[in-house]
């Protein structure tokens, strides 16, 4: 018999890196579920990259966007949603997170997440030169998101999975087993 908690869908929080889109369609594979991406949908429904949004409406209005897409998805059936990595900064984002959802946090170092999106910095806007000055590096910055996030990554999240050294498929195995040790 499957509990409501069972039922929730899975929301997975993390930095910029950590591979939550790619673990959400893999869980969703695994899973038979609806997979939800909120950066994807926000660029989707605004036809331009989250970049061009955070330039041409900035990071606040961005965040709106995220929650109400977040309240779309859940209302929706989503079984999976990849958040994006700042949906934790909003206390009702994760109000929301922590009451409709099993959060999982793919935890990953800002060593490992700099190197994995090295190829796409440019396109990531609170990564390039104007986020922190010109002088700060994507690690810097990547350091800086996490001191802050981290805490609420923490508050939010039911349960924390490291990503370092594991494939998509592996982390979302992992998932699995964490989420069914904790449900059984």
């Amino acid at each position: 018999m499957v509990t409501n908690v069972e039922a929730r869908p899975i929301a997975l929080v993390g930095l910029m890196g950590a591979g939550k889109s790619t673990v959400a369609r893999a869980l969703g594979e695994r899973l038979g579920a609806a997979v939800a991406d909120l950066d994807a949908m926000a660029e989707a429904e605004r036809g331009c990259s989250v970049a061009e949004l955070f330039e041409r409406e900035g990071e606040p209005a961005f965040r709106r966007l995220e929650g109400r897409i977040l309240d779309q998805a859940l209302a929706a059936g989503a079984g999976v949603v990849s958040c994006g990595g700042g949906i934790v900064l909003d206390p009702a984002h994760r109000s929301a997170l922590a009451a409709r959802c099993r959060v999982v946090w793919l935890e990953v170092s800002p060593a490992t997440a700099a190197l994995r999106l090295a190829s796409t910095a440019g396109s990531r806007p609170l990564l390039t030169a104007g986020a922190g000055g010109a002088d700060v590096t994507p690690l810097q910055r990547l350091e800086a998101l996490l001191a802050v996030r981290r805490p609420l990554y923490e508050q939010v999240a039911q349960v924390c999975v490291s990503v370092e050294g594991r494939t998509e498929d592996e982390v979302a195995d992992e998932v699995l087993r964490v989420l069914a040790r904790r449900a059984g």
